[in-house]
């Protein structure tokens, strides 16, 4: 909002009204002497603005020009020839134009009193607002004049500076738009944003999708080609994942060339340019994060994850932290396109990351809890555990707690940070290797040492479990070891 008042503001600093005299002492200019100005109110202090000041003339002339749309009213505000005076609304409405697209002044700036600055070395009854390029690789300088007409002294632009609003109307890139939308819709909405700006931001969206759908389905195709001349599979899922991300990619890329031909402001136009970027930094992360899964999906079909329940649970864990790294990344980048200060936030997050070790010990606990777990490897996903005063099966190993499902079905979730420093007994473990493990009346006869004695051993193992309840079920040569299972419990 601040950017779009900055703009407002140079709007009403160029005002100026009709039948004001030319800058004496200046190149161009009519040397008539200024009109006298009018000596300060004793009564008004120096911060007050005074109605005849160029501070209060640059506030009238916006109003009348960009809100109002009152560009008769304006034209008082312009010094006219006398051969111009009866284009006095057009070049209002031309000056306005010119001012949004070059010139931005702070309307606070400006003088408050009725004398205008006193300090900037120029004649008295003179002010300087800016410089508008030439279009030639120099620029014109836009001043003000104090005049006077029936309704009292005020400040207007120079005679010198409307005779060059022609000039720089004819060189505006938007001109061919100004010239044929209405002026109803030319007039400042929210965010002083014209209205047929607004009207038109939805179309420009739409198009903006339709040509990201055209050209990231190009691209899709293009690099499926190529994914399937290799031999893995990996890198088709990967694309799989990720094309959703290309498709608003290419959106955004069709959007910031569309965007010019919007004829935004200058301060809304970087505001949008900025709003893009910080939309295909979340895109780019948003991509990553969905990678992450297609890489552990890949990592989790290697000979050495395959049929390893404890890798599979790092791996879970990896993954986990992957996507906390890629989200923090994300929130940091997209900040950094905002232009806000990284370094502020990262010394920030230093001083936070303190207070958190301190406010957040049992979450920071669990996390290395979490880390311990993966290492030592207590127990595995799916074995089944006496932890403490129960029993159950190993349902998920997360990386703040750990869920077990207990004999009545129960799921008791336990924090790993004193999941670590409890007592564990792995039953599949004993079972895996040959001992025997005593649960109830009921006692898993030794794992065979060949397949020839397999059929022996399952006969053994349906009389064992028809004894009593057990962690295992029978299952075959195959499997290497008895698999503890929820279908072993009873009533199940």
């Amino acid at each position: 909002m601040s950017r779009f008042t900055l703009l407002l503001a140079i709007a009403f600093l160029l005002g100026a009204p009709a039948g004001a005299q030319s800058i004496p002492g200046l190149p161009g200019t009519d040397t008539a002497p200024p009109a006298e100005a009018a000596a300060p109110s004793p009564d008004i202090e120096p911060t007050d603005e005074a109605p005849d000041s160029p501070r209060a003339s640059a506030r009238n002339f916006v109003e009348l020009a960009t809100v109002k749309g009152d560009f008769e009213g304006a034209a008082r505000y312009l010094t006219l020839p006398s051969d111009k005076k009866s284009r006095g609304p057009e070049l209002a409405r031309r000056m306005r134009a010119v001012l949004e697209e070059h010139l931005s002044v702070d309307i606070d700036a400006l003088s408050p009193l009725g004398e205008g600055a006193t300090d900037d070395g120029l004649p008295p009854g003179v002010d300087k607002l800016g410089e508008i390029p030439d279009g030639r690789g120099g620029q014109d300088p836009v001043f003000i004049v104090r005049t006077r007409d029936e309704e009292g002294a005020f400040w207007a632009l120079s005679r010198q500076t409307v005779s060059r609003v022609d000039g720089w109307y004819d060189a505006l890139p938007d001109r061919w738009l100004r010239d044929r939308i209405p002026e109803r819709l030319q007039r400042r909405g929210p965010m002083h944003v014209m209205w047929w700006q607004w009207l038109a931001l939805p179309v420009l969206v739409v198009l903006a999708l339709g040509l990201g759908r055209l050209f990231g389905g190009i691209t899709r195709g293009v690099l499926l080609r190529l994914t399937q001349r290799t031999e893995t599979h990996w890198d088709e899922d990967l694309l799989e994942r990720v094309a959703p991300a290309l498709y608003f990619l290419w959106a955004v890329a069709a959007a910031a060339v569309l965007l010019s031909y919007l004829a935004l402001l200058p301060p809304a136009e970087r505001f949008a340019r900025e709003l893009l970027g910080g939309i295909a930094t979340v895109v780019v992360f948003w991509a990553l994060w969905r990678s992450v899964d297609v890489w552990t999906s890949y990592l989790a079909t290697r000979p050495g994850v395959v049929g390893n329940p404890s890798a599979q649970s790092i791996l879970a864990l990896l993954r986990n932290f992957a996507k906390a790294f890629v989200a923090m990344g994300g929130v940091l980048a997209t900040l950094a396109s905002f232009g806000y200060p990284v370094t502020t936030v990262l010394a920030g997050l230093g001083i936070g990351g303190v207070a958190l070790a301190f406010g957040a010990q049992k979450t920071v606990e669990n996390l290395f809890g979490s880390v311990a777990l993966a290492v030592d490897q207590p127990f595995r996903l799916g074995d089944f555990v006496r932890i403490e005063d129960f029993v159950g099966n190993v349902e998920k190993i997360g990386m703040r707690s750990t869920q077990v499902r207990t004999l009545d079905r129960t799921l008791v979730s336990i924090p790993n940070g004193k999941l670590s420093e409890m007592r564990i007994k792995d039953f599949a473990s004993a079972i895996a290797s040959g001992s025997r493990v005593r649960w109830g009346s009921s006692t898993a006869p030794p794992r065979p040492r060949s397949s020839a004695s397999w059929p022996a051993w399952r006969r053994s193992c349906a009389t064992t479990r028809r004894s009593g309840p057990t962690p295992w079920s029978c299952g075959s040569p195959a499997s290497g070891r008895p698999r503890s299972t929820s279908r072993s419990w009873p009533g199940s």
